[in-house]
Parts: C-alpha cells; structure tokens; sequence
C-alpha cells in the first residue's frame, strides 16, 4: 500500500476501530476515512484530520458511501458486548450480518483490494470449550459447527460470507478471530464491557468507595485468554497486508481464570476484596484460549504483553476515568 491510499474502517467509533484509525494515523496514512453508527461525540477516539461519517452500515447504501474510492476496508462494525450482552440480545447480534453482508457487496461494486473481517473466538465449537482446563482452540476447531447462539453464528456465517466474495469475485478478504481484546479507550461500563474492563472498574470503585466487596460472574473458575490492543491493532494489519487466506486466531495463548483475573487486579490495586458470586449471571463456556501455532508458523508472531502489564494500564486508565466523575460510585 502506499500511504495516500484510502483507506475505510468500519466502526471506527468503537474500541478496536479507533485504536486502528489511531496507529494507521501514527504510520503516516493521510487519507483516513472512519465511519460508525454512533454520533461522532460518542466515539472512543476521533481526529479532525480523519473523513469522520456516521452512518448505519446495516444499509446497502451507506456502505457504497463507505467504500467508496477506498483500497483497503477494515469491518470491524458489529453490535456486541461482553457476555451479558450477547446472551441477552442474540437477535441484534445476528442483525450484525446485514453489516458485513452489505459491505462486502459494496467492496465488489467499489473495486477494494483489500477487505478484513473481523471475527471472532466464539465461531468455535462449543463441545470444545466444556471444561475449564481445555486444549486452546486451534483453526479448525470452528467444524462442525456449534457456535456461540446468536453472536458466533453471525460471525460463522460472515466468515463464510468473505470466503465466497473472495472465491466467486476476487475480493482479497482477510478473517481473523480475535479473542477477548482489552485495554485504554474500550468500553467499561454500561453492560457491553467485556470481563477485564469490568473488574477493572469494579476494583477501582472497591477501593475509591472503601467497600471491598466484589460481585464475579459465575463460579470465577471459568478461563479465558485475553489479548491487548497494541497486540490486537498490529496483527490485524499483519494480516491484512499479507497473502494468507484463511481464517485464523489473533489472540494471547495466557489463559487465565476469571478468580485469577481478579486477583492481578487486586493485586494492582494494592487490595484485597471480599467474593461473591453470581451464580445465575451470564458466563458463557466454560473455558477457552487461543492456539497460535498457525500464526506462528505463518507470520513467525504471537501476542506477546503479559496480561499483568496490559492490566496495569487498563486499570489506570479506568480509575482515571471514575476520578472525573465518568462513572457513579
């Protein structure tokens, strides 16, 4: 790519899409197009010298507008949250499909050379993901098919979507699955956060508000991998600008369980919090984490900052944010 090469991502507005807008500004890309649903004042990360747009790309026509003009298009549009988001809206979760859809439909008309899809860890197989000490989940582990209801699926689906456009009209799309991105600028409150940004937050409040208490989701023995968005950004871009076709994992291979999360944040804090657990909360599989021997034989990289080292500075940051008044004690 050349650095005046337009370039559109999709979502923009959101956590991972405007750390992309931001590194891709960093790099010296001058012509930046970022689009999103929300009004600009809502969006994550926003720069005057970006082509700002706000539009609903569940409709054809504004992803003609998004494409437009465009050589590479970064979807990272969806309507998602954390667990409790996903098992109590599947059905806005499956809607995401008319984004990706509709896209790729425009990047044919457009003339794009470059698409990425942004995927996710819950395309796979839910028999697999059962135990909380579980092998991590490598490529093909997504067949046969089990996804997570609603959200995995229309992620599947959409997978499947851009290998077609690729196959029948030569669109060079680009899937990869991200598993659980955390970090500065994400969401940490309101009910789409995700767990590391919600104990963050919960943490934070024990210790300003001298209630050391802690509500965890579950029985805190399920596990997870959780990647950092510095990691998240250049993966994404990694991939995008390569040859390599197929579906694959950009994650950490740390697996952790939630208690454990909780206590490097704890541990961060400098306090010690009394559990309890609900039981009846949404929590989804029982275990996960990624496998990156695939793109360590293709790319000869992985994931690589500690969870306690991207924990440090998520949790800072979300204090900050509690300090000035952007959250209720």
């Amino acid at each position: 790519m050349n650095k005046d090469d337009l370039i559109s991502v999709c979502g923009a507005g959101g956590f991972i899409g405007g750390a992309l807008v931001a590194d891709l500004r960093r790099q010296g890309f001058t012509r930046l197009r970022a689009v999103d649903i929300k009004p600009l004042h809502h969006w994550y990360q926003r720069f005057d010298d970006v082509e700002n747009i706000q539009l609903d790309l569940q409709e054809k026509e504004p992803c003609r507008i998004a494409c437009n003009g465009a050589h590479t298009v970064y979807n990272l549009a969806a309507d998602m949250g954390g667990m409790g988001f996903i098992e109590n809206n599947k059905a806005l979760c499956m809607l995401s499909v008319l984004i990706n859809t509709h896209l790729l439909m425009a990047a044919k008309e457009a003339g794009v050379q470059r698409f990425f899809y942004a995927s996710s860890a819950c395309v796979y197989n839910g028999d697999k993901q059962k135990q909380f000490d579980v092998p991590a989940l490598k490529e093909a582990d997504a067949y046969p098919a089990l996804p997570e209801d609603g959200y995995g699926w229309e992620k599947l689906f959409s997978e499947r979507m851009c290998r077609h456009f690729r196959d029948d009209y030569g669109i060079a799309t680009r899937v990869a699955r991200y598993h659980n991105v955390y970090g500065p600028d994400g969401t940490w409150d309101g009910g789409r956060e995700k767990a590391p940004a919600a104990v963050c937050r919960k943490v934070a409040l024990a210790k300003i508000s001298g209630k050391h208490e802690i509500e965890i989701w579950g029985t805190g023995e399920q596990t997870r991998s959780f990647m950092y968005i510095t990691d998240c950004v250049h993966g994404t871009q990694m991939l995008t600008n390569s040859e390599f076709v197929e579906p694959i994992n950009i994650g950490s291979a740390e697996m952790v369980s939630i208690n454990q999360l909780v206590d490097i944040a704890e541990d961060i804090a400098g306090i010690r919090l009394t559990r309890s657990y609900k039981l009846d909360a949404p929590k989804g599989v029982n275990g996960r984490s990624s496998d990156n021997t695939l793109i360590k034989s293709i790319f000869n990289w992985e994931p690589s900052v500690k969870l306690r080292d991207g924990l440090e500075r998520t949790y800072a940051w979300i204090y900050d944010q509690i300090v000035q008044g952007k959250a209720s004690l």
